[in-house]
């Protein structure tokens, strides 16, 4: 055993002497937990670090997974895959690419580990589809007691439900087994439109494509829109040219950016200028790839970021509201505010619970102020219900969350069954659920 500072990658949470356990099976994790429970430690799993809220931030002792980061069975017949749960995305995207399987939707970055990504709810867009945790078909989940309980719809059905996006209040996931598909190609077109537009035609959009999301540069009337779509048999990959996309996804979406931002934060009333900037450099493309490739991007800017999940039929309100309070406060906002979709779920945590959902994602380069802009945010989406992503920044706690998710207590009163000493609370759980 060690002690460590921990970070997150957005650096908005630290934790200073923290004991590090790496156990290597899952013998090796529940003996672990076990232990640390019966000498009244507060247990976390730790993961990649990418979530900015606290969510993951250990308290005493945290577990690292590294030990259980492999792919332990893949059936290519029934495409269920069994993982290990500290495997990175990155990782288990390749591995079962190699079996000739996929996932049938992910989110925009690969860093993350499988089990901290359903967790927090971590999701792609796709209006007939749902986030990761909508793939999970069984969970291995050790509680404090040292168990290691099996879920599934069959097999202690109710710690399913709960377990699939769990905020790690649960326990400790030690295996997930998931329903891939076989593996296929995305036809990705991106073109700039008028946010106009784009607003207009957003049902049309969103139902007449596979997975459809749109960038709005505030201060602009333009938004990057983004279609991805699967292909015909027969068609053959045509992915971007090595030049083409360093230019594009390095060059610019990461040096650039980064360059552009610094000079937003020593030159805010440039921002509406950079942004128009921005927009009109913005050309379209089209390229054919594996689903994984066109799903994830390298994202190397520091930011901090509130996304939440408002009722699919509410977001163009919602965008036009946000528009609105930007343009009257002045604030200078450099970053893109993204939109995505998902179709209704039955997971109790899930921002897509019960609900046809759109995602508003609100983003401010790390070294500028950020605090008017996301609480007017929320002032704006508390009109429509609006559910935080778990991982992402935001001010409410176990009353206002109450009142938006209908299985709430139902979740609670699993926890209380399976760690009724909090062993794996820490101070966002307390928060998010209550002491």
């Amino acid at each position: 055993m060690t002690t460590t500072t921990w970070r997150n990658w957005a650096g908005t949470e630290t934790a200073t002497g923290i004991e590090v356990l790496r156990p290597s099976s899952v013998d090796e994790l529940a003996a672990a937990v076990k232990a640390a429970a019966e000498q009244g430690k507060k247990l976390k799993a730790v993961g990649s670090g990418h979530s900015f809220t606290g969510c993951a931030a250990p308290e005493q002792t945290m577990i690292q997974l590294d030990g259980l980061s492999a792919i332990t069975s893949a059936d290519q017949a029934s495409g269920l895959v069994t993982v290990g749960a500290g495997t990175g995305l990155r990782k288990l995207n390749a591995g079962i690419h190699a079996f000739d399987l996929a996932l049938e939707n992910l989110g925009d970055i690969d860093k993350q580990t499988i089990s901290g990504a359903i967790s927090t709810g971590t999701h792609g867009t796709g209006a007939r589809l749902g986030g990761l945790a909508t793939q999970i078909a069984a969970l291995d989940l050790v509680t404090a007691d040292g168990s290691v309980l099996h879920c599934s719809a069959e097999e202690n059905a109710d710690v399913f439900a709960a377990a699939r996006v769990s905020v790690g209040a649960l326990g400790v996931i030690s295996s997930l087994t998931l329903r891939t598909v076989p593996a296929f190609l995305l036809r990705a077109q991106e073109m700039p439109l008028p946010l106009a537009e784009v607003l207009a035609g957003f049902d049309e959009l969103a139902d007449g494509n596979d997975h459809f999301e749109f960038y709005w540069f505030p201060h602009t009337d333009v938004a990057l829109t983004k279609r991805n779509n699967r292909v015909a048999p027969g068609v053959r990959p045509a992915p971007v040219g090595a030049v083409r996309g360093w230019i594009d996804d390095e060059l610019l979406s990461n040096k650039v950016f980064e360059l552009t931002n610094r000079l937003a934060q020593r030159r805010p009333g440039l921002v509406p200028r950079i942004n128009k900037l921005a927009s009109r450099a913005l050309s379209a493309r089209e390229y054919i790839d594996s689903s994984h490739k066109v799903f994830c991007s390298e994202r190397n800017v520091v930011f901090r970021e509130s996304e939440y999940a408002v009722p699919r039929a509410h977001v163009v309100e919602v965008i036009q509201r946000l528009r609105a309070w930007i343009d009257a406060s002045g604030i200078h906002i450099p970053f893109p505010i993204e939109v995505r979709v998902a179709a209704a779920d039955d997971i109790w945590l899930s921002t897509a619970s019960g609900r046809e959902t759109a995602y508003v994602a609100i983003h401010q380069y790390h070294r500028m102020a950020h605090d008017a802009y996301f609480q007017a945010f929320e002032r704006i989406v508390a009109d429509y219900q609006g559910r935080p992503h778990w991982g992402k920044l935001h001010t409410l706690g176990a009353d206002e969350l109450r009142a938006v998710y209908p299985r709430f207590d139902d979740f609670l009163a699993v926890r209380d069954r399976v760690d009724p000493g909090r062993v794996f609370g820490n101070p966002y759980t307390r928060r998010v659920f209550g002491q």
